[in-house]
């Protein structure tokens, strides 16, 4: 079966052509002639299986007819995280670009200020997180009577993050006549209640058993029982010795995100990191690092588990066991996609037991186990060690040295000798900027108050004894 057997229009076969695609995924080919014919549709397919061009295809051919109002948009896609809306956009830009379709995206982390003008000129298609479009709908900044299409997209994730309430309350806002698609790559019963409630005679397409995983990704466990620091040497051993193109590595906290992009760094990988602290042009300029090979590992929280589509994925290290089995199917998902192979490792040490079996009996398959690292990986975890060394030095040979600080003899006069000083400055460049702003104005303070009588007593020809009360005539503490 091609494109062409599926009833695309000529444009729209013309763009799916430029990207090189020829034949329809399992879902495409089943969800797209039925989204053109105007049913409601209930997908379940797992990532990587072309879900987004399954419902952007055809949403493009049907806005083809008709134009937008301001303020009022034709249709309405709900992605769980500002990283699936933009990919959303940019399958859009793609795909439509023989169409004049207007497309806006509302996504955290942006200026609202173009958000709003874009949405009073008139858009065909809006693309928003549920956060930010009530936010603006609160504000009337949105009319949603003129919207006649929604897409749900990874609707079971919206029900992890907690946006099943505000999804349920957009439905409300828009017209009962609408055409509704929801996707997910499962279905509990929350979801099962959602679609029950707000679609009309829906088809349900099944591309895969739910909570599956690709056949394409090779799976391991390895075992470890050591402290972070073996765990982090495990990591580096797999990163130098596997045929390690791209990778993802997925961390249960952002701190140990940050902490890990740091270590591997400090061993010279190419590695960059994301999580739900960076602010979005962050997010995504790191993320468009990674795209574009600047970086070959990325360090990631589970805010880049879902519907990221990076082409050339190797390998995925679950560097923490994911808490939820559901995000295990997730998170592996970003390797083997497109009927390419890949590589999926997982550490599991003594606390991570319960959570590796929950993750197979879900998936229903015995995870291999790796019997054993190769020992000869001493010679990296030196290298932290040498190069802390080196970075020392290299501050201390750029540190401003007290003689040419005018202000520093001054506050630093308290203190036993000049030989002090270095050592009490680095420690001061380790605390938090207030701390260290905090310290200089209490310095700063004592300096004013006590610089005479300091002063005498230097001059005194040795004396180690009390300062002499009439040297104290005039002083106000």
């Amino acid at each position: 079966m091609s494109f062409a057997d599926l009833g695309l229009s000529d444009e729209l076969l013309r763009a799916v052509g430029d990207t090189g695609y020829t034949e329809p995924t399992p879902i495409q080919a089943s969800a797209i002639p039925p989204v053109l014919m105007m049913r409601d549709i209930i997908g379940i397919a797992q990532t990587g299986t072309g879900k987004t061009a399954s419902f952007v295809l055809p949403m493009i051919d049907i806005l083809a007819q008709g134009r937008s109002r301001a303020r009022m948009p034709r249709s309405l896609i709900l992605e769980p995280t500002r990283e699936l809306a933009a990919q959303v956009a940019e399958n859009f830009e793609t795909y439509g670009k023989y169409h004049k379709l207007s497309m806006a995206l509302l996504i955290g982390g942006v200026q609202m200020g173009d958000q709003v003008k874009a949405l009073e000129k008139g858009v065909d298609v809006l693309i928003a997180t549920p956060g930010r479009l009530m936010d603006l709908f609160g504000r009337g900044k949105i009319l949603l009577t003129g919207c006649s299409m929604l897409v749900i997209d990874e609707a079971d994730r919206m029900l992890d993050m907690g946006f099943i309430p505000d999804i349920e309350e957009i439905c409300t806002k828009l017209p009962a006549q609408r055409q509704t698609l929801l996707f997910s790559a499962t279905m509990p019963a929350p979801i099962k209640k959602l679609a029950d409630r707000f679609l009309t005679n829906p088809k349900t397409i099944e591309v895969a058993r739910p909570a599956t995983t690709n056949t394409n990704i090779t799976q391991w466990v390895v075992p470890v029982k050591g402290p972070a620091v073996e765990k982090r040497k495990a990591l580096r051993t797999l990163l130098a010795q596997e045929d390690v193109r791209t990778a993802i590595i997925f961390c249960n906290r952002k701190t140990t995100v940050r902490e890990l992009n740091k270590s591997l760094k400090g061993h010279g990988f190419a590695s960059g990191e994301i999580h739900g602290d960076m602010d979005q042009p962050a997010r995504l300029a790191e993320l468009e690092r990674f795209k574009k090979g600047d970086v070959n590992i990325l360090v990631a929280s589970d805010v880049a588990a879902r519907g990221l589509d990076v082409k050339g994925v190797s390998h995925v290290f679950n560097y923490d066991a994911p808490w939820h089995p559901d995000d295990y199917v997730h998170r592996i998902g970003r390797t083997g996609r497109g009927g390419a192979t890949g590589v999926a490792y997982t550490f599991v040490g003594p606390d991570d037991v319960e959570n590796i079996d929950n993750i197979e009996k879900l998936t229903g398959q015995k995870i291999a186990r790796v019997d054993a690292l190769p020992a000869a990986e001493a010679e990296p975890a030196e290298v932290p060690r040498r190069e802390r060394g080196r970075r020392r030095e290299r501050i201390a040979d750029e540190a401003p040295q007290p003689e040419v600080r005018e202000e520093a003899p001054r506050r630093e006069r308290s203190r036993r000798s000049r030989d002090a000083h270095q050592p009490v400055e680095r420690e001061r460049d380790d605390q938090p900027r207030a701390a260290r702003q905090r310290e200089d104005r209490r310095d700063t303070t004592r300096g004013r108050a006590r610089a005479p009588a300091v002063v005498e007593a230097v001059d005194d020809g040795g004396w180690n004894g009390p300062v002499p009360d009439f040297l104290h005539v005039g002083l106000t503490y």
